[in-house]
This record gives C-alpha cells, structure tokens and sequence, in this order.
C-alpha cells in the first residue's frame, strides 16, 4: 500500500514538471497531461483516505481555478494548455494551498517575464538565438511568455500544503 500511495504522490509533481518542460521547449501543453492529472486525483484521493467534503473543496478549487484559467485565457494572458494545467493543478491542490499556488505562480510569472524581457533584450540574445530553435523561440523578441513554467513553480511549492501531499 506505501507503494501504491508513493507512487501516485509521485504523478503530480513529474506530471506539471513535464507541462512546464513541453510548454518552454514547444509553447503547448498536451491535454493528456492535464486529464492525467484529473484522471489520477481520485485515486490519489482514495489511496490518502481524503474525506468526501474534503474532495469536495478541492474540485470547488479546481472548478473556480478553471474558470480563472478561462477569464485569463480570454484577456489573452495565458493559452489554453496553461489555464487547463491550472485548473487540473488547482483540483490537485485544494485550499488553502491553492492560495500559495497562485501567490507563488503569480511571482514566478513575473520573474520569469523580467528574465525573458532581459534575454530578449540583451547582448545574449544573438547568442542564444543561435542555440537549440526552442532557446531561440524563448529569446525571440515579441514572443510569448511559457506560463507552464511558472505555474509548475507555483504547484510544486504548494503542493506541501495540499492534504493531498504524503505524509512518511
């Protein structure tokens, strides 16, 4: 059974870190990463003993995280593959953590938005446009922000406050 329950504790981190791979080496997050995460919450729900109101906080959180996620998409702030990687990490996150999650992802969209503006901006930007086509993209002038990469930054520091985090 420890097994089992590591196991799946292990899904929600590999799975928003390989999102925040794809998104700043391609621009897209695949929609099976998502619905693997929404596939594997219930599982990692049963296998961690969360109560039922419990499971009903997080998918309220999921829910209201999906529904930012489409608000941002709309404005044009984020894509789609970022607004279904927040809502599926939000249902993984549940509250209070999801308050840390979009404190944390908010900051680290920012960081990451001044680190790109500068690489764009900078001596560098020659240099790095002549490496991998994917550092290239990232150092393209006008080109978008790889926001998986910060809500992965913003999941894996909350992800201790979930009750969905293990406990050894």
């Amino acid at each position: 059974m420890m097994v089992l329950q590591s196991a799946l504790m292990l899904v929600f981190p590999a799975l928003v870190v390989t999102a925040a791979l794809r998104d700043v080496t391609s621009y897209t997050i695949p929609n099976w990463i998502s619905l693997a995460l929404i596939a594997a919450f219930v599982p990692a729900a049963l296998v961690q003993g969360l109560p039922l109101p419990l499971a009903g906080q997080h998918l309220a959180v999921g829910v209201a995280a999906l529904l930012a996620g489409m608000v941002m998409f709309a404005l044009g702030w984020i894509g789609g593959g970022d607004a279904k990687l927040f809502a599926a990490a939000g249902l993984w996150l549940g509250w209070p953590a999801a308050l840390t999650f979009v404190v944390v992802t908010a900051i680290a969209g920012g960081a990451l938005a001044v680190i790109l503006l500068a690489a764009r901006n900078s001596i560098l930007q020659p240099l790095l446009t002549t490496g991998p086509a994917w550092l290239g993209r990232l150092a393209t002038r006008g080109e978008n922000v790889p926001y998986g990469a910060a809500i992965c930054v913003g999941a894996l520091v909350a992800f201790p406050l979930s009750a969905l985090a293990p406990v050894f």
